[in-house]
């Protein structure tokens, strides 16, 4: 991702200190000093060396993932999502889609509480699913949370829009309804029908890319004239509302009676059944300039709140002692991978590519990038029929190699 924002001309977004917390419904299970050797203690002091085993645990699999942009970088690809886990980190990146979270790292030794604590908290935030998520899309979220990801100076949008821009795309403004199957001297040939304001229309490719999930509900988009036929896959998204609130956050709530000694600006949720929210943080403008600072705790700030639920007055009245305004988003975030255990394909017909099976590896704007990337590049070696650049085995030894 950051290759793109250099690419594009784009500005790493300023950080705004803050601290964390993890909240049970209660009470505070875990608070963010600002002290570093204070907060690894009170870690080491509540949890063990859990924190340290899942730290472990996430830079295995991070350095084994991180072999993806080796392989892109030689022009290698793959034909499924299962043969890109298998070269990035065997069967166990394979198993990992497969087996929680929970179960992962109670194999490496992480304790219970710390599963219950700290690692829920996480993926409620993140993910707004429990432990039982899949391993290696729990592994990424683990890895996001540790204060490295990045953000676009203006926002993240600007990565797509300036993705366009620069590879001078050909944009119709319009919304696809179908896509069917033709000949033309023996090879495929796909038309893609779409309708816009003005009315319907179509075209034809040799190449079609599919980049919106095709799941029920999800896509209405038809295919006709194939076969074996192209239906909708199983499995289901996961809702999450997001609410907007600018207000006077109500500190008495959270155990703290003067707002002006509440520390933290960023809320995490335990796994309990009396809470009604996953998270909710103070955020940032996407603009941040250099004299930029967060509201001091008794001001009116901006809070963004993660729930299953819209949050009804008193819930909001719970939260704030007074606010001036909400806005509610309600949006299928991420694949409910509660609801299905299968992995779509990439290849949907010779030169027909489904983009969106990877969000049930994982779902992030950089595993998007990757399976882009990847697509692009099987797409190529199909082409010209370079299939030595796919689905090969001992790809680090390969490029080595070529090195």
């Amino acid at each position: 991702m950051q290759d793109f924002v250099k690419l594009l001309g784009l500005k790493h977004r300023r950080e705004v200190a803050g601290k964390s917390a993890i909240f049970s419904g209660e009470q505070f299970v875990l608070e963010e000093t600002d002290w570093y050797l204070l907060n690894l203690f009170r870690l080491w002091w509540h949890y063990g060396i859990s924190f340290l085993r899942l730290q472990m645990w996430v830079e295995e699999v991070m350095e084994k993932f991180m072999r993806i942009y080796k392989y892109q970088a030689h022009g290698y690809a793959f034909s499924n999502l299962e043969e890109l886990l298998r070269s990035l980190g065997g069967e166990t990146f394979v198993n990992m889609t497969q087996r929680s979270v929970a179960e992962s790292l109670l194999e490496v030794g992480v304790t219970q509480r710390f599963i219950d604590d700290v690692i829920a908290a996480v993926l409620r935030s993140s993910y707004g699913q429990s432990v039982l998520m899949p391993a290696f899309a729990g592994a990424m979220s683990l890895a996001g949370a540790q204060g490295n990801a990045w953000a676009v100076e203006g926002g993240n949008k600007l990565v797509c829009s300036g993705l366009l821009k620069l590879t001078k795309a050909n944009v119709i403004q319009a919304r696809v309804t179908g896509v069917s199957l033709h000949s033309s001297d023996g090879k495929a040939l796909y038309q893609v029908r779409y309708e816009d304001d003005e009315g319907q229309g179509s075209a034809f490719y040799d190449m079609v890319v599919i980049a919106t999930p095709l799941h029920s509900g999800r896509s209405n988009i038809t295919f006709e004239n194939f076969d074996p036929a192209i239906t909708d896959f199983p499995g289901s998204f996961h809702p999450t509302i997001t609410s907007v609130v600018h207000g006077y956050l109500n500190s008495s709530y959270f155990g703290f009676p003067d707002p002006k000694l509440f520390p933290f600006a960023s809320i995490l949720t335990t796994d309990s059944p009396d809470l009604f929210f996953k998270a909710m943080d103070n955020i940032c403008p996407v603009n941040i300039s250099g004299a930029f600072r967060r509201k001091q705790p008794q001001e009116a700030a901006i809070w963004r709140v993660l729930s299953q639920q819209p949050l009804d007055k008193q819930q909001l009245k719970t939260l704030f002692r007074s606010y001036y305004s909400v806005q509610v988003t309600e949006w299928q975030a991420y694949p409910h991978y509660d609801s299905t255990k299968s992995i779509p394909p990439i290849i949907l017909h010779d030169n027909l590519f489904y983009l969106n099976g990877v969000e049930w590896v994982a779902s992030s704007m950089e595993m998007a990038a990757v399976a882009a990337k990847n697509v692009a590049l099987l797409a190529y070696n199909r082409w010209y029929q370079d299939l030595e650049k796919i689905d090969q085995k001992d790809l680090m030894q390969k490029v080595k190699t070529e090195l």
